[in-house]
């Protein structure tokens, strides 16, 4: 399912998990004076006279083609005047709007701001639930994104089980920030009733989202035991979660080890490499060092890469040629009688071999490659089982990689490393 299939899902899910939400309506509400949204989100209000350098983008951005989404809006009634319009979601967008409404006010997208208002007040679980709808309208969310909304979602189904149940949830749970530890503390507070719990196929029935528990568990699995910083930077590189949970298995055993692994490919600029890097850490005998574990990883996806070349290649090989010594039909051609002859007698020829495109390189015989690869492919295993070249020898290694990785990617090379370098010797 795709990003736009969840969102419609979770879309048609509003109505049944809430009458607020299906109530919801669109307006252009004013920034400032009489019907403008507040806002006392953790006790802060948007500021007017000043703007925070991380909203200047923001604000930019707004200036130039207007608001990307709409802030959630919930009107609270009051006894004796007109309902007040309380923020629930957007406030980095209302604090930007704001600022703007005073120091741009000629802009005509700081006019108004967009606004889904809901009679409130709205539940934990429905601000959850309308997060996740932006989020998924935006853009694909990372997997540390997603471990972190259903989190954030199980978190308000416990919390609404709990108040249920006659339970209430002291006010310093619901400051906790991180999703884990929050939800960590709402379990404490349970207690082990049965009635208050939460589990994984209810909470993603009620978002609508078709995923299995199973995937659920290894999100938040993945996201509980990496910290944060840590999250995001996988985020950041697109590290898949099936190498995040290895990873992690990783880490438990060898947490020192994991994580110069990751500094290794990182500063490699090859993140890529981690999956290869995880698996020869957990070989029987694997490399010594992280940076010796992550040269392992790069060798042998250099020659997966170069045995993947050589399929093809075989295919290429294998495919039918026309003989150019003969003609459509495949006979010899009568305007020639010695092609297609043996020289020196009657007789047919020995096949002749592809002759080359025009301007086409010369494609390597068999015997070559097939050594050469053989050859790579027992120092690929000597290498895996342990074994190392001496320093120079190492050095000789990369070269070459470095020069054949070049020439097959059809780069040139400079004047004085058109030749393989000959074997070192220490002084």
């Amino acid at each position: 399912m795709d990003a736009g299939e969840d969102q419609l899902s979770l879309l048609r899910r509003l109505g049944a998990l809430s009458p607020r939400l299906r109530q919801r309506r669109f307006e252009l509400l004013p920034l400032r004076g009489p019907g403008a949204p507040g806002t006392d989100v953790q006790g802060r209000a948007p500021g007017d006279s000043t703007v925070p350098r991380e909203l200047a983008d923001l604000i930019s951005s707004i200036a130039e083609i207007g608001y990307l989404q709409p802030i959630l809006v919930e009107e609270i009634t009051t006894a004796d005047g007109p309902p007040r319009r309380l923020l629930a979601l957007g406030e980095r967008r209302l604090r930007a709007g704001r600022w703007g409404a005073v120091h741009m006010a000629d802009n005509p997208h700081f006019q108004s701001i967009p606004a889904v208002v809901c009679p409130g007040p709205l539940t934990e679980e429905e601000r959850r639930v309308w997060q996740l709808v932006e989020n998924l309208a935006r853009e694909p969310l990372t997997p540390g994104e997603q471990a972190a909304g259903l989190l954030f979602h199980r978190c308000a189904v416990l919390v609404g089980k709990l108040l249920a149940a006659g339970r209430p949830v002291p006010a310093e749970i619901y400051a906790i920030d991180d999703p884990a530890e929050r939800f960590r503390e709402l379990d404490r507070l349970r207690a082990n009733d049965a009635r208050c719990a939460a589990p994984w196929s209810e909470v993603l029935d009620r978002l609508g989202l078709q995923m299995s528990p199973r995937k659920a568990r290894e999100l938040v699995r993945a996201f509980e035991a990496l910290p944060r910083d840590l999250v995001e930077d996988m985020d950041a590189h697109k590290v898949a979660l099936h190498t995040r949970i290895r990873f992690v298995g990783l880490r438990r055993d060898q947490a020192s080890v994991a994580d110069e692994i990751w500094a290794a490919v990182k500063s490699r600029g090859r993140p890529d490499l981690l999956a290869a890097a995880v698996a020869e850490a957990h070989r029987p005998q694997p490399a010594g060092s992280a940076v010796e574990v992550v040269d392992a990883a790069e060798a042998a996806r250099d020659l997966a890469n170069l045995a993947r070349a050589e399929k093809l290649r075989a295919r290429d090989d294998v495919a039918p040629r026309p003989d150019p010594a003969s003609t459509d039909d495949g006979t010899a051609d009568p305007a020639d009688p010695g092609r297609g002859t043996a020289p020196g007698g009657p007789g047919p020829a020995p096949a002749p071999g592809p002759a080359p495109a025009p301007g086409a390189a010369p494609v390597l015989d068999g015997p070559v490659m097939s050594e050469a690869l053989g050859a790579l492919r027992q120092l690929s295993a000597e290498l895996r089982s342990g074994a190392r070249p001496g320093r120079y020898d190492t050095a000789s290694l990369r070269l070459l990689a470095e020069q054949i990785l070049r020439l097959l990617d059809g780069a040139p090379l400079t004047p004085d490393a058109d030749q393989p370098p000959a074997p070192a010797v220490a002084a």
